[in-house]
């Protein structure tokens, strides 16, 4: 199927072109997957690569339950003031098609949110597929998101203002995450805001069809993920949210998807469903970005209007 990227925003497409000129066809046409990590991983800015002299950064390792593994999870708090009174806090989970990345590809967002909002921000980094597909990364959710309620002295974090956020399949661990913790009975959050989540794993959509070859998350990609994640198991609305039958009793959220991600139409349809259960939803579709424009072009106009939406929720949701 042929695709016209007429209508992308300029100022991101010329990111991306560049991009592209160093990695022809993008990260996700190197075959080897270990290979395809490394890739991303050296275009990942590292902790020491930012200055960040005023965020206090901790790593600690939370208990799997299952007792095989140690979760690692990474601590960014402003040091601009020792307040004695409990911090908001946000749990960042980090995309990657649940195949790659680690706590260095959300080291960016974690420190400018800790540093924006003066909150905690404390972020995940689960185990990947094929190496550990489904249920593996939500198990290594919960279990660090209940290792973190149960010290939340240690963070000094107000249990009262806690938030999620995940783009991608960060996004679509978020919306896994907060399904089977409300189906836990332990309704945890206060809002979330999973961004442009991946949530479906039929790929029957239009916009799955449609947006094949933008050189991010295309279409062979997203399949290929989806089978590695799911190794051919039965999926349940937890590893794919788009089949959650009931959304009813979620927290706030906030998430927004661009005209030209092949997340479209499953993000619409289910944003939509989750504001029909009577969940407060706030969704935006902006035209002319891909899947993580904001982040390959971080200046553009198009990207500091998706941030300054994005961090108006986020405000609003820690204030209220």
């Amino acid at each position: 199927m042929s695709f016209s990227k007429v209508g992308i925003d300029a100022e991101s497409n010329a990111a991306l072109e560049g991009f592209l000129l160093q990695f022809p066809g993008g990260l996700n046409a190197i075959s080897d997957l270990n290979e395809r990590r490394a890739a991303l991983n050296s275009v990942t800015k590292k902790l020491d690569e930012i200055e960040h002299s005023d965020i206090e950064v901790r790593d600690f390792q939370a208990p799997g339950s299952d007792g095989s593994h140690s979760i690692p999870i990474r601590l960014y708090r402003a040091t601009k003031e020792a307040s004695i009174s409990a911090k908001p806090c946000l749990i960042y989970i980090h995309g990657g098609g649940m195949i790659m990345g680690n706590l260095e590809t959300g080291n960016l967002n974690c420190l400018n949110f800790a540093r924006r909002f003066d909150i905690a921000v404390l972020s995940i980094e689960y185990r990947k597929a094929p190496e550990f597909p489904y249920p593996a990364a939500i198990e290594d959710c919960i279990d660090a998101i209940s290792w973190i309620v149960n010290n939340a002295e240690l963070f000094n974090i107000d249990l009262t203002n806690l938030g999620i956020y995940g783009s991608s399949a960060g996004g679509g661990l978020v919306l896994g995450t907060v399904l089977k913790m409300r189906d836990q009975g332990r309704n945890v959050f206060k809002y979330m805001l999973p961004i442009y989540p991946m949530i479906d794993n039929s790929n029957t959509s239009n916009s799955s069809l449609e947006v094949t070859n933008i050189g991010i998350w295309d279409r062979s990609t997203n399949i290929d993920a989806w089978n590695w994640y799911l190794i051919g198991n039965q999926a349940d609305e937890y590893a794919v949210p788009a089949q959650a039958k009931n959304l009813a009793g979620l927290p706030q959220c906030y998430s927004d998807v661009g005209s030209f991600d092949l997340f479209l139409d499953e993000n619409s349809s289910f944003f939509k469903r989750l504001s029909s259960a009577g969940v407060s939803t706030e969704f935006h579709v902006f035209h002319g970005a891909f899947h993580g424009s904001e982040n390959l072009a971080p200046e553009s106009e198009l990207s500091r209007k998706i941030w300054e939406s994005r961090l108006g929720a986020m405000e609003r949701f820690i204030e209220k």
